[in-house]
């Protein structure tokens, strides 16, 4: 288990800060195809289901490849598998401008997708730079990354209008390939790998690392992070086509007004930390998660046009979301989900700190499958149902069945296995078999008398 850091190490901040900035980059490239994607769409005459197929690849490859980085991470430090997943993503980037047909690019973007494995490695790598009750924020900073699908949405359509789509391909490559040098650079092995060195320790086999997936609680928190994330990434790839359709919009206006929703589903995030650590992770997935389920249902409401027999004849009348209404609805949800997608990853250094790479890594992996799934559910539902709203109706189904599995869990545990804690705002840490252990609150820190009324939200529930 890592051990209580209580003065910050030296290259801390650069740990922290060169992280985000390089998730961002990934984030972005991870994402391209939702702009570009559009172009393509119309060179090679895709249907919807094709289409979501194309952007959803990327996710299923950097969703399939987090649990084994985050494995590699716990193993050999974030640092080098950090670069190394920026290198591979650049290379795949550069050569998707050799893509020809549609089976070609769906090959290429398998390549692509390795750029969104860099959030197992970055939470594993800046985990280990903070001490429990400040790993919440760290993870909240680090997580508004997410940005990165806004980045590609403000300036991929503008670059793509002027110099084509290869051009954007070109440039998210470069930028990763400088990410990765300054990353090498200007970033420092994490300490508990430097401490593991000079003892002479030997990393863990994959065996141990795996322990914890046997644990149900790790699935409930994958089924979590499928919807915040999955839906997150899901929408971002699919709103500038949405706002195309339904509203008739050119692509730059798509992709902007497609970044108002990015934006605040990823800096928000911090915000999510910020009051994971204060209130218990809890709490905040029952805000995300009723928040969500009004707006996902606000949102699944289709354009629907009534005849009602008056006195003096039929009165006809249309009930339909407008552009204005459906933006705001979009931005509400995107922040519901920020807060969420921080509350899951406050759980898992608390409940499992010495396994942050291996779990984070499968709950990634699930949350990220649903960012590839999503978008062809999208697609299949527009080419079957025929109903552009279709999209947030399946996204309520989900949020709603994650409500519902989330209350009872916790009412089970609270008064079943645990009768005393039916009234506590905290539930109490796990180990990896999944036996619950009493809460112990952590010393207090130096200079303190240890009676401050004010008790700190260390716990993920």
């Amino acid at each position: 288990m890592p051990a209580r850091i209580d003065k910050a190490p030296e290259g801390q901040d650069a740990a922290l800060w060169l992280s985000t900035i390089a998730f961002t980059v990934c984030f972005a490239v991870w994402t391209i195809f939702s702009i570009i994607g559009i172009q393509i769409k119309k060179d090679l005459g895709l249907n919807d289901t094709q289409f979501g197929l194309l952007i959803g690849t990327p996710i299923l490859t950097g969703s399939l490849v987090r649990l084994m980085l985050g494995v590699w991470t716990d193993q050999h430090g974030g640092r080098v598998v950090y670069v190394g997943v920026m290198v591979s993503a650049a290379i795949a980037t550069w050569l998707l401008t050799f893509a020809y047909d549609f089976i070609t690019f769906l090959i290429a973007a398998l390549g692509v997708g390795v750029a969104g494995g860099s959030f197992a490695v970055g939470i594993a790598y800046v985990s280990r730079w903070y001490p429990i009750e400040k790993q919440g924020t760290a993870l909240g900073i680090f997580g508004a990354g997410n940005v990165g699908a806004a980045v590609t949405k403000f300036l991929a359509p503008v670059i793509m209008v002027a110099f084509g789509w290869k051009m954007v391909a070109n440039i998210w490559a470069a930028g990763l390939l400088v990410m990765a040098v300054v990353f090498w650079f200007g970033t420092k092995d994490d300490p508990e790998l430097e401490k593991r060195r000079k003892a002479g320790l030997k990393p863990e086999p994959l065996s141990a690392m795996l322990v914890p997936l046997k644990n149900l609680q790790v699935w409930r928190f994958s089924l979590y992070y499928f919807f915040v994330f999955g839906g997150f990434v899901a929408l971002a790839l699919w709103l500038p086509r949405y706002y195309v359709g339904v509203y008739g919009l050119d692509i730059v206006t798509a992709g902007l007004l497609g970044a108002a929703y990015s934006i605040p589903a990823s800096v928000f995030r911090i915000l999510g930390g910020t009051l994971s650590d204060k209130y218990g992770a809890r709490r905040v997935m029952y805000w995300t998660f009723i928040g969500s389920v009004i707006c996902t249902f606000l949102l699944a409401y289709p354009a629907t046009k009534y005849v009602v027999a008056g006195i003096r004849g039929p009165i006809e009348f249309t009930i339909a979301i407008g552009f204005i209404p459906f933006t705001i609805l979009t931005f509400a949800l995107g922040f519901f989900m920020s807060l969420g997608k921080a509350a899951v990853y406050k759980h898992i250094p608390v409940y499992y700190p010495g396994r942050v790479g291996s779990v984070g890594g499968v709950v990634g992996l699930i949350g990220g499958l649903g960012g590839f799934i999503l978008p062809i559910g999208f697609g299949a539902m527009n080419d079957i149902v025929g109903v552009w709203t279709s999209c947030f109706m399946l996204l309520f189904v989900i949020v709603a069945v994650s409500l519902v599995w989330m209350h009872w869990s916790i009412i089970y545990m609270d008064k079943r296995r645990v009768p005393e804690l039916a009234r506590a705002q905290y539930l109490p840490a796990a180990d990896v078999f999944g036996q619950v252990l009493p809460p112990k609150p952590l010393a207090p820190p130096k200079g303190s008398s240890g009676r401050s009324k004010k008790r700190t939200a260390v716990y993920a529930d």
